[in-house]
């Protein structure tokens, strides 16, 4: 494979990583959005690893207008006690667990497979071979995506958390989409790339497109 192409895929590697990370962090993969008696709004943001809360109060103002309050808070989630994952909410909890230690494990994938690409990329005998690893890597990084991704979709529409029956995705569930989505695309290339360079396409192995010697 030609250089350009394995920096090409170390940055497009790179990106999937930076927003896997992103959704990871972000407390929004699900939102719920609810008034009460009290306040006139509720935000709750649920996350893989933590729980965040928006409450926002109106009042009366001496000169006829509103005055508005709003309070935000954030905690881990789920809880044992919280969140009733002792009993009730067991098997819910368990399973939004997996689905933070698949994004996690991503993550990871995502580390080697740049390692394996910047190592790779050093020699030409190294490009001729590296693309089959990095490739495989890609592929590992971007199925922990999904499966986090199905998880969370499985959990969201059976409702198996009570709040989620009123639930909207959020801003790390699009995150996580595009980039799973985006590594399908860049696996995809880097096997395409590396097959065609293999079968000596110079578009793919350069001006000195090796080709398998013939016995």
């Amino acid at each position: 494979m030609r250089k350009l192409s394995y920096v090409a895929a170390f940055f497009a590697v790179l990106a999937t990583m930076a927003l896997n990370i992103v959704s990871v962090q972000r407390p929004d993969w699900l939102v719920t959005k609810d008034p009460d008696i009290i306040h006139k709004t509720i935000i709750v943001e649920y996350g893989l690893s933590r729980l965040c809360e928006t409450r926002v109060i109106e009042v009366p103002s001496p000169n006829g207008g509103t005055l508005t309050y709003s309070n935000y808070e954030c905690r881990a989630f789920p809880t044992r006690v919280q969140d009733k994952c002792e009993k009730e909410n067991k098997k819910f909890c368990m399973i939004w667990g997996t689905a933070t230690y698949f994004s996690e494990l991503g993550i990871g994938f995502a580390v080697v497979a740049c390692l394996a690409i910047a190592f790779g990329v050093t020699t030409r005998s190294r490009r001729r071979r590296i693309w089959k690893s990095a490739s495989v890597l890609v592929a590992l990084h971007v199925l922990c995506q999904m499966i986090t991704f199905a998880i969370v979709t499985e959990l969201y529409r059976d409702e198996m958390f009570r709040p989620f029956g009123h639930a909207r995705p959020g801003l790390a569930y699009v995150l996580n989409t595009v980039s799973w989505v985006l590594g399908l695309l860049v696996t995809a290339g880097v096997v395409t790339t590396g097959i065609s360079a293999n079968r000596g396409h110079r578009w793919a192995a350069g001006n000195r497109a090796y080709r398998p010697i013939d016995g």
